[in-house]
């Protein structure tokens, strides 16, 4: 066999041999494809520190009055309802206010109502007395005077005595006439302007009464939902102050009726989380335990981070999305607890958002 055909079995050996293995690649990459179209995939977790509230959020109930605390009626861990008083602050001074303004409110409808009635029935009937009495006491000094003046006329009596019982006459005509004028008074009806004034204090009295009474509610602090005591701040004698700047709670409170779980979800991975997608959260102290919920809400507004890991290499200077995942049932939880949250993003959406 010479050296050409030696060559020519080479080289038909090799294509035979490189057929193969290409027909064996192409086998193995179809039944990979076939096998991983039959797999399912794995779900895709966005991971993120959380924290444990009620479903109301922490609610702290201070007081819109600076004083000091009569009393404290509940203890952390008591069941609350909505409108319950919770505590109570010193509040004698507000109380004695209240009955000032309410004796207040009293005087001024009395004075009202005798604006309007006007005088009594005697005060009536003593004033027409008085005018029957003048009017009978003129009547007769006319009577008087007219014979006085025909004696005088005869020469009878003289002119002294005849002007005296005149001026008698002309004394009790006026008296008369001042009767007159008291009765009708007394007897008339109360002037639309005198009413108009007494009104008016009525009015002012009845709102001051008002305003005595908001401020004494205002000591009391009342429970605005059905809840939880979750914390005790401040006992019984201890002071209060009302600070815009500076909160001073005496109490906070929370409906742990369900529980809440607000996490962290760094910007890179926002567009990965939905609402209605499952999640699930762990912590420490309850080991490899998961505690199942479904997200509720999405924040719609990039900030900084709320929760801190403490881990040596934790970035704080990254923008992280609020998100609410709601637990399933009745988890027991304290609120507070500082957890890892996993919510598992729903491929699908990804690859249509993709």
């Amino acid at each position: 066999m010479n050296r050409r055909n030696i060559l020519l079995i080479v080289a038909v050996v090799m294509a035979l041999t490189i057929s193969v293995k290409l027909i064996s690649a192409r086998s193995q990459a179809a039944k990979s494809a076939e096998l991983a179209q039959s797999k399912p995939s794995e779900p895709m977790l966005v991971a993120g520190p959380g924290k444990v509230e009620p479903v109301s959020e922490n609610i702290e109930l201070g007081s819109e009055l600076s004083g000091k605390i009569k009393k404290v009626y509940v203890e952390e861990g008591d069941t609350v309802h909505h409108g319950q008083i919770l505590a109570e602050l010193q509040n004698d001074d507000y109380r004695a206010q209240v009955l000032s303004a309410n004796a207040e409110v009293i005087a001024k409808e009395a004075t009202l109502r005798k604006v309007v009635n006007g005088a009594r029935h005697q005060e009536r009937s003593e004033a027409l007395s008085e005018v029957n009495e003048a009017k009978a006491a003129a009547d007769n000094s006319h009577s008087e005077m007219l014979r006085r003046q025909k004696l005088f006329a005869a020469g009878v009596i003289s002119r002294e005595e005849m002007e005296r019982y005149s001026s008698q006459y002309k004394v009790d005509q006026a008296k008369y006439q001042a009767a007159l004028e008291r009765h009708a008074l007394v007897d008339d009806h109360a002037r639309e302007e005198d009413q108009a004034i007494a009104e008016a204090d009525l009015k002012l009295a009845q709102a001051q009464l008002e305003e005595a009474k908001a401020r004494y509610e205002k000591t009391f602090i009342r429970s605005p939902i059905d809840g939880t005591v979750l914390r005790k701040h401040h006992r019984d004698g201890e002071s209060v102050s009302n600070s815009s700047t500076v909160p001073d709670p005496i109490l906070t409170i929370g409906n742990r009726r369900v529980l809440r779980v607000r996490v962290d979800v760094d910007e890179t991975e926002v567009a990965k989380v939905h609402v209605g997608e499952k999640a699930y959260v762990t912590a420490d102290a309850f080991g490899d335990q998961k505690f199942w919920g479904k997200v509720v809400r999405v924040g719609e507004q990039l900030g900084p981070k709320n929760i801190r890991t403490d881990q040596p290499t934790e970035r704080v200077d990254t923008k992280i999305l609020e998100t609410l995942v709601e637990l399933d049932g009745a988890q027991e939880l304290p609120v507070g607890l500082r957890v890892d949250a996993y919510i598992i993003a729903d491929r699908g959406e990804l690859a249509q958002a993709r």
